[in-house]
């Protein structure tokens, strides 16, 4: 039995569409499909319910499917324990939200790079929804969001949340300490409407009774920064970012009376019985992360 086949099988039942499985294995739909024809003709049997658009297995198809994952677990167990080992690259396909990728992501790269010499990156840069429906679709094998994806077959792992502070221009808000009183008069930059931080800036301001201030919803960071630098308004940033950042442009952490609600950070991922990479890579994530939530250290300019 050729195991390719096999595995063609596995990633249209598991993303349930033949296409997204296609663009997975990087071949084409009519290869994919060729593939699963000639299993079921070596089976047999019927695995896949063709009269209708939508993607259904047979009876004996979910059959299969359960012996199929242990098929393409003990053929990684044997990669693995007999050395077998691609000398090309193994593609891992990341995506983050603009605050992780400002904040300690580099330096878990870096580390990466030492422990995983054979993994290569295809990074994509996103606000969470968009990352949670493209590794809900498969378009994307692990994401770093601020929600955790719901599917059924993708697995959420909580990672550290991020303290979000106040930034300002290092040289226009000096104030030691800044009052909601004193923020309410000052325009405030956040992420999109609806997002996490986003909210829970209104709830801050709401639960504290102060007046509401004129609140911009930015959905980048860079874009963020810019409008700061150029005297726009203050901004809510992950601290980490915050300090990254400010190495390299007038920013700085403001204090305050009230504390912003911490930014959450999930990773999802989904389950590859061909291989143990993208649950490696997480765990040296969650390693790197249990360090302190390091940041990459940055050289002064000259």
């Amino acid at each position: 039995m050729n195991l390719r086949f096999v595995e063609a099988f596995h990633w249209a039942v598991s993303l349930k569409s033949v296409t997204r499985a296609a663009e997975k294995l990087h071949i084409t739909q009519s290869a994919l499909s060729s593939r699963i024809s000639a299993l079921e003709e070596e089976l047999g049997v019927v695995l896949v319910d063709r009269r209708d658009k939508q993607f259904r297995l047979t009876i004996a198809g979910q059959r299969f499917h359960v012996l199929a994952i242990r098929l393409l677990d003990v053929q990684r167990q044997l990669k693995e324990e007999m050395g077998n080992h691609a000398s090309r690259p193994v593609a891992l396909r990341i995506g983050a939200i603009e605050s992780v990728v400002h904040s300690w992501l580099t330096g878990w790269l870096q580390q990466m790079r030492r422990t995983h010499p054979d993994f290569a990156l295809e990074l994509t840069v996103e606000t969470s929804p968009v990352l949670v429906d493209q590794v809900r679709r498969g378009a994307q094998d692990l994401v770093f969001a601020a929600i955790p994806a719901t599917d059924a077959s993708v697995r959420t792992r909580p990672l550290p949340p991020m303290p979000m502070v106040f930034v300002g221009h290092a040289e226009q808000h000096t104030k030691p300490r800044y009052s909601l009183l004193d923020l309410s008069c000052i325009e405030l930059l956040t992420f999109q409407r609806g997002s996490q931080p986003h909210q829970a800036l209104l709830e801050l301001f709401q639960r504290h009774g102060a007046p509401l201030p004129r609140v911009h919803a930015i959905s980048s960071i860079s874009a963020m920064v810019q409008l700061v630098e150029g005297g726009f308004g203050i901004a809510t940033l992950p601290e980490s970012a915050a300090l990254q950042l400010a190495r390299r442009a007038p920013l700085r952490c403001l204090l305050a009376d009230a504390t912003l609600a911490p930014l959450p950070i999930h990773a999802s991922y989904r389950e590859d019985p061909t291989s143990s990479l993208t649950e490696s890579v997480l765990d040296s994530a969650q390693a790197y992360l249990s360090q302190g939530n390091p940041t990459v250290p940055v050289e002064p300019a000259a």
